[in-house]
């Protein structure tokens, strides 16, 4: 007995029209919209950015709801981890992204190299970096601007 099958074409157009159709984003925020950002979501997140586990602080740092007092203190936190989830976040403010500009770890360097959002002066600090890999992202991030 083989092990493949043939299907027949009337069995290829009933896989074709049984297809799931591909939602643009749009599409699919305005099929499931997200909840509101109540005061009691910001208490939590207050709560979640003082915990003990730097991957609980992680998903703080990487909150679009975050308010910017915290932000600033995750800025400061000892967990490399932390900080280079904050210089992924688009919504930090252009002060905070600058304030990781200096950072020790090059991982976060790095990641900061790669927002959108970093401002020019901060680039052009990073295009001037000790380190290869940060140079070779905002290089690389400056050729995808081009093309």
């Amino acid at each position: 007995m083989s092990c493949i099958r043939f299907n027949t074409p009337a069995q290829r157009q009933a896989m074709r029209d049984a297809a799931p159709v591909m939602l643009t984003p749009e599409q699919a925020r305005a099929q499931h919209p997200a909840p509101p950002v109540t005061e009691s979501k910001i208490n939590r997140l207050r709560l979640l950015a003082k915990d003990s586990n730097p991957r609980i602080r992680e998903s703080v740092a990487s909150s679009y709801h975050a308010p910017e007092e915290l932000l600033v203190e995750l800025a400061k936190d000892p967990d490399e981890g932390v900080r280079a989830w904050l210089a992924r976040n688009e919504t930090a403010s252009c002060d905070i992204l600058r304030s990781l500009a200096d950072d020790e770890s090059e991982r976060v360097r790095g990641f900061l190299a790669l927002n959108y959002f970093v401002p020019e002066d901060v680039m052009e600090k990073l295009a001037e970096d000790d380190s290869d890999t940060v140079r070779g992202l905002v290089e690389w991030k400056a050729q995808l601007a081009v093309s």
